[in-house]
């Protein structure tokens, strides 16, 4: 948690508004603005963003003037410490310093990477191949009973073939969700639907009833009631979902190029007991 040393230099850097948060006096800050000092070694906005942006929620949720006022004491009261610290760091330090710097820079670039392949144009370029000029599935609209018994299920096929009213069955018999809405699917396609339920719907007509179909559950009865081609979405409903592709594709390329001009040696991993990981004594060494 925050703590509560006061700022060194605070005052100095900043005057408070009527509202009682910190402003600067003269120009407008940037990431570089030095808040405070400590024997010489800045503290700036920017290291007080950085560590905000990593606050739990309930935590960054506090007002402004008392998150400025705890993150600032945090900082200084880091770098006192840190200049007062003698000796060598532990090793469970020093190999957590490594991990997150080595984290730190990976993460800056494939963010380089993502920031440079999400252009327009390559996103044009995928709405068009896999979207706008794309082969089109069909989608049905069908409508099923849902029973236990092949018995049941050829029942309710006779009763239809007598003239029965197939919503009114389906409210009566249907043991599946839809049943109390007369049996309705809506618009699907066929791989959306377990198998051999899938495989049914795409060999029937629109206005046909089916044999009994034997899913995982159960007996199912089916209606088809039309047939259409999926629609083409707008490039906005999916550009989210384009976007997420080029990043994942052009990390991943990268990644790959990256690694055919490395050597990689695992030997010593692959002879290892997994189960070592747990030995957290090894630290203590």
């Amino acid at each position: 948690m925050l703590n509560s040393l006061r700022p060194l230099t605070f005052a100095a850097v900043f005057t408070m508004s009527a509202a009682g948060v910190p402003t600067l006096a003269d120009e407008a800050p940037t990431a570089d603005t030095v808040v405070a000092t400590v024997n010489g070694t800045d503290i700036t906005l920017g290291h007080m963003i950085v560590l905000r942006a990593g606050l739990p929620q309930q935590v960054a949720e506090l007002p402004a003037e008392i998150l400025f006022e705890g993150i600032l004491d945090q900082l200084i009261q880091q770098a006192i410490l840190e200049e007062n610290f003698e000796g060598e760091l532990s090793k469970t330090a020093q190999l957590t310093l490594e991990n997150e710097r080595r984290a730190i820079i990976a993460g800056e670039i494939l963010a380089r990477i993502s920031k440079n392949a999400i252009t327009d144009e390559a996103v044009q370029q995928v709405y068009q191949e896999n979207y706008a000029e794309s082969a089109k599935p069909t989608e049905f609209k069908a409508s099923h009973i849902l029973v236990e018994s092949e018995e049941k299920a050829n029942e309710l096929v006779a009763s239809l073939k007598d003239g029965a009213e197939f919503a009114t069955l389906a409210r009566e018999h249907s043991t599946g969700p839809s049943g109390p809405n007369g049996g309705a699917l809506g618009w699907f396609t066929a791989d959306m639907m377990v198998e051999p339920f899938g495989s049914a719907v795409a060999e029937m007509e629109p206005g046909s009833v089916s044999n009994p179909v034997e899913t995982q559950f159960g007996w199912h009865v089916i209606k088809l009631e039309e047939t259409r081609l999926q629609g083409t979405p707008d490039l906005a409903e999916v550009r989210g979902e384009i976007e997420e592709q080029i990043r994942q594709e052009a990390v991943q390329a990268r990644i790959e190029e990256l690694s055919k001009a490395v050597e990689v040696n695992r030997d010593s991993a692959e002879t290892m007991d997994p189960s070592v990981l747990n030995n957290i004594d090894l630290l203590e060494e």
